[in-house]
């Protein structure tokens, strides 16, 4: 016979939405008994304890462990037995059966956040599969999503990489898009925003301030206290990307804008009722940070190269061309939203597209036509070749034939 307490947590457990397969793991119980508590049919037994358990002393601190770390009852065992328990382990593995449900139970508890207009933006990446280029060469492709709390009004750029500077360049075509800015922006625990557990990417931290947001990361392993954008994750490669082909990352972007426009943004939303548009426009456009109370902020993280004997600079697996008077010295690479910028001290040398796959060569045609000239200056040209004359400038003097006469006889 089952206690009351014990035919509630099987009622529980189904109500968290665990199959009748997953109660028998957890609670130990058979199917049949789960089935009958389940519709009604199963008597509790009401009773009173006869005696207590060896364990009773040591269960607030094995509740506590358990819920912390989830250890195993062997391992829970040793750490007991420390402290004076000389019970069995078959007692001590029971009761970690019983505490098993509510670890469960609160895993999928999820208590929602709701945000005031303009307060939080969430943002997140995701990977969304391989580009095949024309060449057959393919390439990672990722979306970027930030979406305000409080209208779920939302915004998606696709990149081909996911480093600082095309973040930081994602975020500021985002608030381009909204209008203006949230005081807190939610985030993973992604490496661009937070180096480790105790500090934050300082280059994330500049661009925080000077946009005047606060970042905040969720709690590790507790993914779900930043649903609104993981959501949204599911529903654009659900409802936008699932069954597509695009061209090229410029296609794709062209049409993200327009299903955000004609689709994701003017839906009802499951969770507020309402489309995102509609309580954009009423009260979280106003409270965002005005976009005119900002400067333009310049992502400044160079890197010191030099220019190599054929006019390039080898810049994050790739190679990148300047002109060829520079060859030998020492310049700055800067990154920043797909475009690469080269300095000799405070000149602009080059501007390039960044490099798509790692190991390519991007090259101005007017640099190539330099190099070309240089080459050609520097090159020797052969001297004509050197012909042999034989010249007489003197007469040769010649031996009489009479001497040799003389000398036969």
């Amino acid at each position: 016979m089952l206690t009351v307490v014990q035919s509630m947590d099987i009622k529980d457990l189904h109500r968290s939405g665990h199959s009748i397969r997953a109660i028998e793991r957890e609670t130990g119980y058979s199917r049949n008994t789960i089935r009958r508590v389940l519709r009604g049919e199963h008597t509790p037994h009401y009773h009173t304890p006869e005696r207590s358990s060896k364990l009773d002393p040591y269960k607030p601190y094995v509740r506590q462990r358990y819920a912390t770390v989830a250890l195993s009852a062997v391992r829970l065992l040793d750490e007991i037995r420390s402290q004076g328990y000389d019970g069995s382990l078959q007692t001590l593995r029971r009761f970690v059966r019983t505490l098993k449900g509510d670890r469960a139970a609160a895993a999928k508890a999820t208590v929602r956040f709701e945000t005031r207009p303009g307060y939080q933006a969430q943002v997140d990446w995701g990977y969304c599969g391989r580009f095949h280029q024309a060449d057959g060469t393919a390439v990672k492709v990722y979306v970027f999503a930030m979406v305000l709390g409080y209208s779920r009004m939302l915004y998606i750029e696709f990149t081909t990489s996911m480093k600082l500077p095309w973040l930081l360049g994602c975020h500021q075509r985002a608030f381009a898009a909204f209008g203006g800015i949230p005081q807190t922006i939610l985030y993973d625990n992604m490496k661009q925003v937070r180096i480790d557990q105790h500090q934050l990417n300082e280059q994330m931290v500049d661009f925080a301030e000077h946009h005047g947001f606060v970042i905040k990361t969720h709690r590790p392993y507790r993914p779900r206290t930043k649903g609104k954008v993981e959501r949204p994750m599911t529903y654009i490669k659900d409802n936008f990307l699932k069954g597509r082909s695009f061209a090229d990352l410029a296609q794709l972007n062209a049409h993200a804008q327009h299903w955000l426009a004609t689709t994701a943004n003017v839906r009802t939303h499951g969770t507020t009722g309402e489309r995102p548009v509609d309580r954009f426009a009423d009260g979280e456009r106003a409270a965002l940070r005005s976009l005119g109370e900002v400067a333009p902020y310049n992502f400044v993280d160079p890197k010191t190269r030099k220019v190599s004997t054929e006019s390039m600079v080898r810049f994050d697996g790739s190679q990148y061309s300047v002109p060829p008077h520079l060859v030998g010295q020492q310049v700055s690479v800067f990154a920043h939203g797909g475009q690469i910028t080269i300095r000799s001290g405070d000149t602009v040398i080059a501007e390039h597209p960044a490099a798509v796959l790692s190991g390519q060569c991007v090259v101005q045609a007017d640099h190539l036509v330099e190099l070309w000239k240089v080459i050609e200056a520097q090159t020797p040209r052969p001297t004509p070749a050197e012909h042999w004359e034989l010249r007489f400038d003197q007469a040769v003097q010649a031996t009489p034939l009479m001497r040799y006469e003389e000398a036969s006889a």
